[in-house]
Parts: structure tokens; C-alpha cells; sequence
């Protein structure tokens, strides 16, 4: 049974015969291919062998991404769940510094104070003695 691939050329395939023939009519010239259908059946159960493993190997490495992929998944969550509770802890932190500046910034501030009066009454008890007299430059 002849199969066309243009008006030139022309492919003869006979399987139940031990040859096979590639005819090229304005060449004139035979190509003799000597394989049995047979052998063309171990050749693609080879080929369909090797590419069932090729698929193996995409489902192992399929296999090991997802397992990688699950194993950052976790650990992007964990790391999350670390960040939130530390911040929790900075603000906790930053609310007890607040405090306690807040505490010392006024207890400065009366202290600034007492010994602003304290210097006041004792620049003037100083003025009154003996004549002196305290100038600020």
C-alpha cells in the first residue's frame, strides 16, 4: 500500500514481507530498509520503556518539589507566627519605656524646679550680705 508524500516521491511499506522499500520514481534508485515488524515492536516497547522512566523521574521530582514547597510553606508560617508575637513583645516594650520616661521626665522637671527656687532665694540672701552683687553674663 503506497503512501503519498507528493507527486515524487513515494513510500511503499509492507509489513508481512522481510523487506521494506523506499521508491523514488525520477531517481530511479531503490532504498532497501531490512527491518520486520517484529523488530519495529521491540523498538518502540524500548522506546515507550525509556519513556516511562523519563515520566518516573518527572513524578519523583514533581513529588520532591511539593515536599519542598510544603516544607518553606511551613517554615514561611512559622517565622510569621515568630514576627507577630515579637512585635507584640516590642510593643509591650516600647509602652514600658514610654512609661518610665514619661515618670523620669517629670520628676526632672521638679527637681529643675526646686533648685531653680533654691538658686533664686539664694542669689538674693547673697545680694543682701555685704554688698555683693551676683550678675549673669
Amino acid at each position: 500500500m503506497p503512501f503519498l508524500l507528493s507527486d515524487s516521491l513515494k513510500i511503499v511499506i509492507v509489513f508481512s514481507g522481510p523487506k521494506k522499500y523506499i521508491e523514488h520514481p525520477h531517481a530511479h534508485f531503490i532504498w532497501v530498509i531490512a527491518m520486520k515488524k517484529e523488530n519495529l515492536e521491540i523498538l518502540l516497547e524500548d522506546i515507550k520503556g525509556k519513556f516511562d522512566l523519563v515520566l518516573e523521574g518527572h513524578d519523583a521530582i514533581r513529588h520532591e518539589f511539593q515536599e519542598k514547597i510544603q516544607g518553606l510553606s511551613e517554615k514561611v508560617d512559622m517565622n510569621s507566627f515568630e514576627i507577630k508575637v515579637l512585635n507584640k513583645k516590642i510593643d509591650g516594650v516600647e509602652e514600658r519605656l514610654s512609661k518610665k520616661i514619661d515618670t523620669v521626665e517629670d520628676s526632672l522637671t521638679k527637681h529643675i524646679d526646686a533648685v531653680a527656687v533654691d538658686l533664686t532665694a539664694h542669689r538674693a540672701d547673697t545680694e543682701v550680705h555685704r554688698g555683693y552683687k551676683v550678675c549673669e553674663e
